[in-house]
Parts: structure tokens; sequence; C-alpha cells
């Protein structure tokens, strides 16, 4: 008797990720932890790493085949980003690529589409840089103040960009900029645009960075733009709708985010798992002692929920469906999953998680930042509580 066509469809399916777990997995093995010990102490970006990731096509993985990406849904993608954290490497130095390339495919016009996604596709052109959060508004996005003023056959912005991530290493960078004053819109959210600005030469031209030295090792910046003037061209959709385009993206975003937390968290409860069979004290291993192996076992309980959560999300993305509710709870848990795995792995290896040789504190430090980015926490459960549980709205 032959299998359900659903049976067949899955069983494929899961063949193919483990393929792509191999091949991701194969190509990390070439930057083990001294290059990320050693890229992380020179604060220096993975270069070699994100080019060998776009050379092996991995960041195309969205790209459709026509234009010479994979074509793959959010489901590997996010499994690519799960494989780089489990092995040891952050992805956050190149996963932008990935969430921001959805505002190009859907609302990009067929010119900027033949353009642009051959050469992102090919390494030609990186794609990595996303200017939409503003000193003063934070994540309330509708309160932005960079404007970009029609003149011509150009526009000219003027205002900032705060933690502008990758900037200094993409040629491109998705802009959130308003072009109708918010006084003469209906909703705040209308008015505002997303352009798709080439860095080339735009250093001399009115556009400056200042890097931001943070906690862990993540190149994000200012940016300032002076009377910067970028082609009426660079327009993506219709002027006005920008903020409906980059909601878009978002809960690619949240997907892709949890995948990284989910990898971050194996790797922690693995390491912990390892170092506590390992380690002798009193004449016994002390991953014989329940206070020792509790929290790793709860920890790693908490990442398998939570990646539960993560195939769900990216399954009804990938459908089409909506997954607000699910993009949010994935990002929510996997994020809270992998710092609880963090703390019960440096707990575990006691003053060797502090020390620089055993990676931890890397890690330890680079999963904190997803409590906070590229959404708070409180702020998903703001989402959850308005518009999952119909609460009254509390900002």
């Amino acid at each position: 008797m032959a299998a359900p066509q659903d049976s067949v469809d899955f069983a494929r399916a899961n063949q193919s990720h483990a393929d792509i777990r191999d091949a991701v997995r194969d190509l990390c093995t070439r930057f083990p932890d001294s290059y990320w010990r050693e890229s992380d102490r020179q604060r220096e970006y993975p270069e070699a790493f994100v080019k060998a990731l776009t050379d092996a096509g991995w960041l195309a993985a969205l790209i459709p085949e026509q234009y010479g990406g994979s074509g793959l849904g959010i489901t590997e993608a996010s499994i690519i980003l799960e494989e780089i954290q489990r092995a040891g490497g952050n992805g956050g130095a190149c996963h932008a690529q990935m969430y921001t390339m959805g505002t190009v495919l859907r609302h990009g016009s067929a010119a900027q589409k033949a353009h642009y996604l051959p050469r992102i596709a090919s390494g030609e052109l990186r794609l990595q840089a996303f200017g939409v959060t503003e000193p003063g508004s934070g994540t309330d996005t509708t309160s932005l103040k960079t404007t970009a003023v029609r003149k011509g056959d150009r526009y000219v912005v003027n205002g900032q960009k705060v933690f502008t991530s990758r900037v200094q290493h993409s040629d491109l960078m998705l802009l959130l900029a308003r072009t109708t004053p918010r006084d003469q819109v209906q909703k705040k959210s209308q008015g505002l645009s997303v352009f798709l600005v080439e860095l080339g030469d735009a250093y001399d031209k009115g556009f400056s960075v200042t890097p931001i030295d943070t906690l862990m090792n993540h190149e994000t910046n200012q940016v300032f733009f002076d009377e910067f003037e970028i082609p009426a061209a660079s327009l993506i959709g219709e002027e006005g709708k920008g903020f409906r385009y980059i909601l878009d993206g978002m809960n690619a975003e949240r997907i892709l985010i949890a995948a990284e937390c989910i990898g971050d968290g194996y790797w922690f409860t693995e390491r912990a798992t390892r170092y506590a069979g390992e380690r002798v004290i009193f004449d016994r291993p002390i991953g014989q002692n329940q206070g020792v192996q509790f929290p790793i076992a709860r920890a790693y309980c908490n990442v398998r929920a939570a990646d539960l959560m993560r195939y769900e999300a990216a399954r009804l993305f990938d459908a089409g469906e909506a997954c607000g509710e699910e993009a949010n709870m994935a990002k929510m848990l996997a994020a809270d999953a992998s710092w609880e795995a963090a703390n019960a792995c440096v707990q575990t290896h006691g003053g060797y998680g502090f020390a620089r040789e055993f990676d931890i504190e890397r890690k330890f430090r680079e999963t904190r930042l997803y409590q906070v980015a590229p959404v708070s926490t409180n702020l998903i459960l703001s989402y959850i509580g308005e518009h999952v549980l119909g609460l009254p709205r509390s900002y």
C-alpha cells in the first residue's frame, strides 16, 4: 500500500532539511571556536565567514531561482541560521539579508528585482543594513523624524538612525523615512516610505556613520543624513505605504531570530551537558548531582518547546497564512529559552564559564541581545495581550 502523499512530502522535506543541516555544519567546521573568539577579541567583522556563506549560496536562500537564488522558504532559512548558532558562530553578522529580502521581493518593481536580486544572490552586492530605529522613537516607529522630500527626480533625506547594524559592510540599505508630514495624514502609520539606498558613494554626499561600541562584537552604528540625495527610483512600492511594507518583513525577522536563539540554546545545553559529564569533583562527575543536572534538563525542555513554535510559525509563513501571533511567541519563547540555557551553562562551568577560552562568556553576551532586539519581550507580551487575548491596549 502506497504511503499517503502528505507522508511522502513530509519525508522528502525532512531529508532536504537534513541535507541543509549537514552542508551548513560542514561549512561551519572551517570556522571553529578560535575563529569567533579572535574575531570577538579584535572586534572584527567576520568577513571570511560571511564570504564563505555567500559563496555557498546560503544567504540567497530566499531569493527565487529565476534571480539566481535557491527559492527556499523561511523554514529552510531558519534552519541555516540555527545551525550557524549551534556551531558556535554568530549569524547576526549577516542575517539581515534574509529578513530584509521580503520587502524587495514582495513590493519592489520588476526592474528593481531584475537589477538587484541577481547581484545580491551572487554576492556582488550585500543587503545587510536596515535603517528604521531612531534615537527619539525606538520601537515607536511611526514617530520617526527622518524625512525624504521629493524634488524632481530625487528625494532629499535628512535625519538620523541608530543601531543600524552592518552598514559599514553593506552595499545596500533599506531605509524607512517620512515622505508626508505627520500632521498631514489621517493615521500616523501613513506617509512613511521605504527606499533601497546604494551606499557605494553615499559617504561623499551627506551620509555619515558613527560606530556604537557594544557589549558583544556586533557592528552597529548611528547614521546621519544631511541633505542626502537619492534617486526617485530608489522608492520601493508606493510612496506613503512603507510602514505596511516593513511590517510584512517583521514576522520573518522574528522567526529567523527565534531560530538563532534555538541554535544558541542547543549550543549551551550541549556544552553544559558535556562538561557536567566530564568534570569530576568529590570523586564523581558533577552532572550526577541533581542541582547541576536539573537546570540543564529544564533548559533543554524549554529550547525544544520553543523550537516547535518556531516550526509552526515558519509553516504558517511559508503557506502565506497569518502568523503574527506565532512569530512573536516563537521569538519570545526562544529568546527566553536561550537565555535560561546560557545561565545554566555558565553555572555548570563555574569560574571557567567566565574564561574566554571556553567561549561561553562570548555566546552569553551575544544571546542576551535577543531579550531586547529586534523587539523586546514586553512589547511581545503587549501584542499578545491586545491582539490575541483582546485586552485593552497598554500603550
